[in-house]
């Protein structure tokens, strides 16, 4: 190794397990919070549930937007898990489109979709990567589903994550943790319209996520 990479590695020291652990705790317990409470909800109570101290949470995340985007991030990536998941477990394509919608109710992505509306930074880099990730993903298991024709071909990605946004997002006055059996009722719902053969015509066209952006 030479002196330039050792005076390189010690400059950035890789973190802690501890330090990682505490980390990993913060986003669980800002993800469950930032759903039941909201984005306003005080970064101390997200200290508490965690089960570190305020100077932890302060020391990795210095700012809310930080720790929002940290959450958003996570749960798009634990998104793109279950439809990893869903692909390599389940032999009937649309089944696994079925399994991946209730995963995705189960990350309370409706929840967080507000979050993104003000006082975030739409371009940050992790933030990018990790949507586009999850589109190419979801994008991929619906065509999978529609090469095989067990589900309609007049709609899109962008179709099935409008409604997977609304049919999630709780109502207002109402707990989240409560309404489950709604959710997950009302999703199976809309899943029966999206399977082949298809038993009525849609009007206009399909969403792409490109019209979904263009349309913010």
């Amino acid at each position: 190794m030479t002196p330039a990479v050792e005076t390189e590695t010690r400059r950035t020291p890789r973190p802690r397990a501890d330090a990682l652990r505490n980390r990993e705790r913060i986003v669980s317990a800002a993800r469950e919070m930032l759903v039941e409470f909201g984005a306003d909800v005080p970064l101390d109570d997200i200290a508490r549930r965690a089960g570190v101290g305020n100077a932890t949470l302060y020391r990795h995340f210095p700012d809310r937007s930080g720790l929002v985007r940290e959450v958003v991030i996570s749960v798009m990536s634990r998104t793109c898990d279950r439809v990893d998941q869903a692909v390599a477990e389940e032999e009937d394509p649309f089944a696994a489109v079925r399994r991946f919608v209730h995963a995705a109710a189960d990350e309370r992505i409706g929840a967080l979709c507000p979050m993104l509306a003000g006082g975030f930074d739409q371009d940050h880099p992790d933030l990018h990567a990790g949507r586009e990730r999850l589109e190419e993903s979801v994008l991929g298991l619906i065509e999978r589903a529609q090469s095989a024709g067990r589900m309609r071909t007049d709609v899109a990605v962008g179709d099935l994550m409008v409604a997977l946004s609304q049919l999630t997002r709780p109502l207002p006055g109402i707990g989240c943790l409560g309404i489950d059996r709604y959710v997950h009722r009302h999703l199976q719902l809309f899943l029966d319209g999206l399977e082949a053969p298809a038993r009525s015509e849609l009007p206009g066209k399909a969403a792409t996520m490109e019209d979904l952006r263009t349309t913010q």
